[in-house]
């Protein structure tokens, strides 16, 4: 990681599914230049099987992924934060200096089948990493597919 990364919080209410996909579609499709974190609001006891597979079967991985609470990088130094859910949007908490903030939703697939996940990993690498690189003015990253 360069001096010059920024460091994106994606934040969700569960922290299971769609911000743990968009933490590492981030941080694999932005390396270099981010550092992405994730969190929820209320964070579930374990990523969703369906998230772990989904990011799988795009050769990302998934080692180390867990769902962490939103006090637990509070004090980190967050140049962005991106709001996946609503229910996230409304709870962000005050941070300890002015963040900029973006929200994007995506479908929840929680208790879908896998393709589900497919599709919410697919959109988040569509419209969330560029969204990301452009708040941060950063270099759009290099097609994925």
């Amino acid at each position: 990681m360069t001096a010059a990364s920024k460091t994106v919080l994606v934040l969700c209410t569960g922290n299971s599914c769609r911000s743990q996909m968009a933490e590492v579609l981030l941080n694999h499709d932005l390396a270099g230049q981010v550092r992405a974190l994730s969190a929820g609001t209320r964070p579930q006891p374990k990523v969703a099987d369906g998230a772990i597979a989904a990011l799988q079967a795009a050769g990302l991985p998934t080692d180390g992924l867990y769902p962490k609470d939103i006090d637990a990088v509070l004090d980190a130094s967050i140049d962005l934060v991106v709001t996946v859910c609503d229910n996230a949007k409304e709870r962000c908490p005050l941070f300890p200096r002015p963040v900029t903030r973006i929200h994007l939703p995506f479908h929840d697939p929680h208790g879908e089948p896998l393709e589900s996940f497919i599709q919410v990993r697919d959109a988040i690498r569509a419209r969330l990493v560029p969204a990301v690189a452009a708040a941060l003015g950063l270099a759009p990253p290099p097609d994925a597919g």
